[in-house]
């Protein structure tokens, strides 16, 4: 019996050939298109795989995309509970009177947290980025310290903040990459949230002169081009050029655009279209294995019981070229001499996933259940049938 079990074992277990075609054509997957923008990239949110890039690292102004940030925190904060969106933020001189864009607060008045969220998403407001700053953290330059801290946990490796604003500053920047990764934890860490970023416009405030109700409408034109898009945030300043974050899903795929540097409203509308049609056209997104489901059954030497069910840890979710799922080759390697006791989640094997003979997915298999060792006399049969299995095997 555990003669045939540690022969299993060692195979290699092939998972997902059963689909194979010989005759198919494999997919052929054009250049990424080539955008007039400084820097840029494109990543599927699910799994943080880069479909193309171009300067993704470098360092630039980030204008409003700052804001970003801002409201990643204002997020966080509602969601520890240490604020609510019935909240009212105070508004100081300095907020009312930064320049640039407004969601037209006035000194003295008291904004609910929701309108300020709303002022800071749909109207990019820098009345509302320094009063939540402020309201939050105390003073804006408290804030920037938490924006930096926070960046840091992100793993935004090149950025740095100065303000709450993306107000023009040669200390304060950041790359496309840093940017996508952020839209990416804003998206997964805050979906409720982030569905404000898909409202197309919200009233605030009223005209002096005619007293009417200030329609503030947002800057991201793609959700008028697109329905597929809801987010994220437009920036612009004479040293950034045009900024465009831009996230859409299909058919339960979410692509992640970033442009930075472009030189129009246009130009970063049209060319964001661009690369998140590639990403759709030639690209998809398929969840191969479910965490803790069992894989197989591996051997087990020396325990309560001869075999344990392995699986995976987490979910795996892997983004491809369009059409190519069924030419993954899986395989399974599992310790032949796994010996009791085992905890678990314990590694007991690796399971390795290739295309084309290019490994792109690796992970540990864990045992996904504890086996006690046995007693004394079956422990002592298992060490004599190692010790023949090892010398004939």
């Amino acid at each position: 019996m555990m003669f045939k079990l540690f022969m299993r074992a060692t195979l290699l277990v092939v998972l997902l050939s059963a689909g194979l075609s010989a005759v198919a054509a494999p997919a052929l997957i054009p250049a990424p298109p080539q955008l007039q923008a400084s820097g840029w990239i494109l990543m599927d949110a699910a799994t943080g795989t880069v479909l193309a890039e171009h300067n993704a690292d470098e360092a630039l102004p980030p204008a409003s995309l700052v804001k970003i940030m801002t409201d990643y925190i204002l997020a966080v904060e509602l969601a520890a509970g240490r604020i609510s969106l019935d909240d009212e933020v105070l508004i100081s001189e300095k907020a009312w009177r930064q320049g640039g864009s407004k969601m037209f607060v006035h000194v003295g008045d008291r904004v609910r947290v929701e309108d300020i969220a709303r002022g800071i998403i749909i109207q990019s407001g820098n009345d509302a980025s320094i009063a939540i700053a402020e309201f939050i953290a105390g003073s804006e330059d408290a804030f920037v310290q938490m924006m930096n801290a926070q960046a840091e946990l992100l793993g935004m490796t090149n950025t740095h903040f100065r303000n709450a604003t993306g107000w023009p500053d040669p200390e304060q920047y950041s790359s496309p990459r840093d940017q996508a990764i952020l839209a990416k934890r804003l998206i997964q860490d805050h979906p409720e949230h982030y569905a404000i970023y898909a409202e197309r416009e919200f009233t605030y405030g009223r005209d002096f002169q005619t007293g009417a109700p200030i329609i503030q409408r947002n800057r991201n034109s793609l959700l008028w081009m697109d329905q597929s898009v809801d987010g994220v945030k437009t920036g612009h300043t004479e040293a950034a050029g045009y900024c465009l974050v831009a996230s859409a899903q299909r058919d339960g795929m979410r692509l992640i655009s970033v442009l930075m540097g472009s030189d129009s409203t246009r130009s970063r509308a049209r060319d964001s279209q661009a690369l998140l049609r590639y990403g759709f056209r030639f690209f998809e997104t398929r969840s191969l294995y479910a965490g803790l489901q069992q894989l197989e059954r591996s051997a087990v030497w020396q325990g309560r019981d001869d075999e344990v069910s392995v699986g995976l840890a987490e979910n795996v979710v892997l983004t491809l070229p369009r059409g190519r799922y069924d030419d993954l080759r899986a395989t399974m390697t599992l310790d032949p001499w796994l010996t009791a006791p085992i905890a678990e989640g314990a590694d007991v094997g690796t399971l390795s996933v290739t295309l084309d003979g290019d490994e792109v997915f690796s992970a540990a298999l864990i045992a996904l259940a504890a086996v006690e060792r046995a007693g004394f006399f079956k422990r002592v049969w298992h060490s004599l049938q190692m010790f023949f299995t090892r010398l004939f095997s």
